[in-house]
């Protein structure tokens, strides 16, 4: 975990910034102006710092080299309302990582901040060898089972190459994990890696966020934009939940892939573009192309090296070191290696794990918590989710039924109410609320997941968590 600090005067900008890094777990600390900044980093180990240029008293340029000798090394990323080339000559001049100007996607923000943290830390983007700090503690890989020693053979063997690699299995089984693996073990290494969800972008603006937009060419497209393709030159983009993306996006993803070169949107002219392309889905592909929702050329265009995670159900055996390495994370007091008790491994055992090792982490940090310190036993574990069935098909169907059991019961009620306004939000205030508490339950509370899985942006979540009081 991280500890990133954000100088920003508008709350909005300080909260936004927050939740996003919290889902991805970093801590987050927060100051209104420069001088409450520097304050906090005389006091706080940082590992970046996130500065806004205009603040009331000291502005962010100025106080560069005041934070720079507070910090260290750990970068600076700049941001701006007021862009012009003086500000940016300036920020670079002063040693910033990188330049944003607002309003900016947040999504595309996350992914600097990732990049500034990953700098931070050389030997852990490089994948050399020496002793793991904090970010080489949540990116490995761990297991010493025989379905986890295929995949370490698989991910050396294709790392070396340059080829694409389709990666698939079930939500939480650290298919993004393996993404950073072949990539930090690869030529690539000490470049951009950069994963763009496809499922989490607007399905109008998806195209123009992976190929970028030239000025004029939709409403709102007041400057040219490079797209992720373009932003990871010479890195690797893992495309994660392909099996999401839309029909008229897999052509263009394919030509891409082929061909080595994109069209902003636009433009008529391509770009060439030298990336590694990575992807990974949860979805069956093959029933999806049955069902001619997705492409058969794409599909063998990025599966050119396949790997499937395992389950966490299919590697028991794994579970003792799992808890054990997420136990030292979340509570270094632990030591290097825990002491787990036999009848809180007998129950981990035990348990289906339908969220994988993502399900098993939270499991863990929240016994940690309720433990406070002493040893984690069966009862400090959060209640046992029962098993479901993993067939495709099975489950959109219990998904039909689940709608339709939603929605009679949601007209039943408003039959019986005589109120004729504001049918619409009352008949969302019956649906909606269980929806989202069955897809946060699935994804163990990850916000950020569960806004995937939905089709809905993270903010829109929030906002429906806070309108219906599930915060």
């Amino acid at each position: 975990m991280s500890r990133v600090l954000i100088v920003d005067d508008e709350a909005s900008i300080c909260w936004a910034f927050g939740e996003y890094l919290g889902d991805l777990g970093h801590d987050v600390v927060v100051a209104s102006t420069a001088e409450e900044g520097l304050e906090l980093a005389r006091g706080e180990a940082l590992d970046a710092v996130i500065l806004d240029v205009r603040l009331p008293g000291m502005d962010g340029l100025s106080a560069m080299g005041a934070f720079r000798d507070r910090v260290g090394a750990a970068p600076i990323i700049i941001i701006t309302a007021f862009g012009n080339l003086d500000t940016a000559v300036r920020a670079v001049e002063g040693g910033a990582f990188d330049y944003l100007v607002k309003p900016f996607d947040l999504d595309q923000a996350g992914a600097v901040v990732q990049r500034a943290l990953e700098a931070r830390n050389p030997r852990a983007a490089s994948g050399a060898d020496g002793p793991p700090g904090p970010d080489d503690h949540s990116r490995r890989l761990i297991g010493s089972s025989a379905p986890m020693q295929a995949l370490f053979k698989q991910i050396a063997l294709v790392a070396v190459t340059d080829v694409p690699v389709l990666i698939t299995g079930e939500s939480g089984v650290g298919k993004e994990l393996v993404a950073r693996a072949i990539h930090d073990h690869g030529p690539r290494r000490n470049a951009t890696f950069l994963p763009a969800c496809l499922a989490a972008m607007s399905p109008g603006l998806i195209e123009a966020e992976l190929f970028g937009h030239v000025r004029g060419s939709f409403t709102g497209a007041s400057h040219d934009r490079k797209g992720l393709l373009e932003l990871a030159s010479g890195g690797t983009v893992l495309l994660d939940e392909i099996g999401d993306a839309p029909a008229e996006m897999q052509i263009k993803l394919l030509r891409a892939i082929e061909n080595r070169e994109i069209t902003p949107v636009g433009d008529a002219r391509p770009r060439p573009i030298n990336v590694r392309f990575l992807a990974a889905t949860n979805r069956n592909l093959g029933k999806r192309m049955a069902a001619g929702e997705f492409r058969e050329d794409l599909y063998f265009r990025l599966g050119v090296f396949p790997i499937h995670v395992p389950p966490l159900r299919d590697r028991l055996g794994d579970i003792p070191e799992l808890a054990r390495h997420f136990l030292r994370i979340v509570d270094p007091r632990q030591g290097e290696n825990p002491i787990l008790r036999d009848d809180l491994i007998a129950e981990l055992v035990s348990r289906p794990w339908r969220g994988n090792v993502r399900e098993l982490r939270n499991a863990i940090e929240r016994a940690a918590i309720v433990a406070r310190g002493g040893p984690l036993l069966p009862e400090h574990l959060p209640p046992s989710i029962e098993p479901f069935d993993h067939d495709e098909n099975q489950k959109d169907g219990g998904l039909d039924r689940a709608i339709t059991q939603w929605t009679e019961a949601a007209l039943n009620y408003l039959e019986a109410d005589d109120q004729t306004d504001s049918l619409h939000e009352r008949f969302l205030a019956r649906v909606e609320p269980p929806m989202l508490k069955s897809v946060l339950l699935r994804e163990a509370g990850n916000k950020a997941l569960a806004a995937q899985r939905i089709g809905i942006h993270r903010s829109t979540l929030r906002q429906k968590l806070r309108r219906y009081g599930l915060e």
